[in-house]
């Protein structure tokens, strides 16, 4: 029977290790799916497109934020400047209770009593003519709405543009790595060859050490490489004010070579017509205009009318009923016969009663209504000199349009320019590379049968590396400037 007992236990034992066997399994199972799904989303997320980094950063940068709240700042001030044209109304109430001597607002009686006063008004003012101050001010407000509103699609153009470059700059640098590590590849690959021979005792011992020395100069690039990156990256981040690590990708980047077929002065024309800052300063040049008028209106009368609603209430305030008569003394004295007899007279008598609050506010009601003129006689030539201002500021909107068509006009002719030589250095370098390609590969036989020296094997591959880094470095410099041109002919 303990045997029995002894082979149900192993076999309960051994079942119930296969269930936690199973369950541990399934486990690790479902585990490894979640870290599976969160990988995949984390790369997913990690991954941005240019089209990816300009959402992102229309979304958190936070210079092109600022242009969006400056823009709704204006809004508020033209929304503001359309509500002063309508009339003030204003109401006013007050409550209080008064001791020692005051005025009963009530009979306007000096009184020596405590009692319980209220007020309550409404009035209303109207401006009917002022120079049109008013009507001036909100046509600048609303001018300088449009302008900051062209501001911020300017600072949207810019975003778009400067995120470009800088993505442009990332896949450069990229490039720029991956070259180099091809580079120490090549060197790699050249330095287990020598190293046969260099153990073997064959060939010269030189060309190993030699070799070495390549290496560390090929690991060095690749430091400097990844160091450029990096910033490349910090700038980009930066732009799109991201914590996250970026991995880009180039696959939906048409990288396109072809010579680019707008001239600068076609640029110029494309630019006037289609970027935002020029529309910008336009209407800042408007709205300053606008601003002198509404400094002139100071030499001009104001005219308005006013109409006020007023009552109040007095806790002392009594009405007084005839109750009937009473005879009273006099305090006088008549003589009769040598004696004073006092003399009496017969007085009515009166019941007070307070008067409730609404009655007290129906019964107190007045009104008024009138208008004003206010005629601007001597101000000290404030009036003079806020023209003056106003006028000067015309002046600089002016300059400053004047400015920005100067600077845009050069900038595109520079641009277009290094364009240009860009493009033409890339294909001087295409053909450079194929050159170089075909002395490393005849520099490399030689090298390794021991025809040719260390020198003339080293020489041929850095010529070959530094054209291939330099056809890189080309190939996005003329990218970058085509990005420009295009930005100033607003295809973005």
């Amino acid at each position: 029977m303990a045997r029995g007992l002894l082979i149900y236990s192993t076999e309960r034992l051994s079942k119930t290790n296969i269930k936690i066997m199973i369950q541990k399994h399934l486990i690790q199972f479902f585990f490894l799916v979640i870290v599976c799904t969160g990988y995949s989303q984390t790369e997913s997320k990690d991954s941005y497109s240019l089209d990816d980094c300009i959402t992102i950063a229309l979304a958190n940068n936070l210079d092109f934020k600022s242009s969006g709240l400056n823009a709704h700042t204006e809004k508020i001030n033209f929304q503001q400047s359309k509500a002063n044209l309508l009339p003030s109304i204003n109401g006013n109430f007050n409550l209080g209770v008064n001791t020692g001597r005051s005025i009963d607002p009530f009979t306007n009686d000096f009184v020596n009593q405590e009692f319980t006063f209220s007020n309550a008004g409404l009035n209303l003012d109207a401006t009917i003519f002022n120079g049109f101050r008013l009507i001036n001010t909100a046509k600048q407000n609303r001018l300088n709405t449009l302008a900051a509103e062209m501001e911020r699609e300017a600072a949207q153009q810019d975003l778009i543009l400067n995120v470009t470059l800088a993505y442009l700059q990332v896949l450069n640098s990229r490039d720029n790595l991956q070259l180099a590590k091809q580079r120490l590849e090549t060197t790699n690959k050249q330095l287990s060859i020598q190293k046969e021979f260099y153990e073997n005792e064959s060939g010269n011992p030189a060309d190993y050490t030699d070799i070495v020395a390549q290496k560390t100069i090929d690991e060095t690039s690749i430091i400097v490489a990844e160091s450029a990156l990096n910033n490349a990256k910090l700038n980009l981040v930066r732009l799109l004010n991201l914590n996250d690590e970026l991995h880009l990708e180039a696959k939906d980047l048409m990288l396109d070579m072809t010579l680019y077929q707008w001239s600068a002065d076609e640029v110029y024309t494309d630019a006037l017509e289609n970027l935002a800052t020029f529309k910008a300063r336009a209407l800042r040049i408007d709205a300053a205009k606008k601003g002198v008028h509404v400094a002139k209106a100071q030499f001009t009368p104001d005219i308005s009318i006013f109409a006020g609603l007023n009552t109040n209430y007095s806790s002392a305030a009594q009405t007084f009923s005839e109750a009937g008569s009473s005879i009273v003394e006099t305090g006088d004295f008549v003589t009769v016969d040598n004696q004073d007899l006092p003399v009496f007279t017969e007085q009515t008598t009166f019941n007070s009663q307070s008067i409730d609050f609404r009655d007290q506010l129906d019964n107190n009601l007045s009104t008024v209504v009138g208008f004003s003129v206010s005629v601007p006689l001597f101000n000290g030539f404030r009036a003079k000199y806020n023209v003056a201002r106003e006028k000067i500021k015309v002046e600089e909107s002016l300059l400053e349009l004047e400015r920005t068509h100067l600077d845009i006009k050069n900038t595109i002719k520079q641009v277009h320019f290094d364009m240009n030589a860009s493009y033409l250095r890339y294909e001087s370098l295409q053909k450079q590379v194929e050159a170089f390609e075909e002395s490393y590969r005849i520099n490399e036989i030689r090298f390794n049968s021991g025809v040719s020296n260390f020198l003339n094997f080293v020489t041929s591959k850095n010529n070959l590396d530094n054209a291939k880094l330099n056809l890189n470095n080309a190939k996005y410099e003329y990218i970058l400037r085509v990005k420009v041109l295009e930005y100033y002919r607003g295809e973005f």
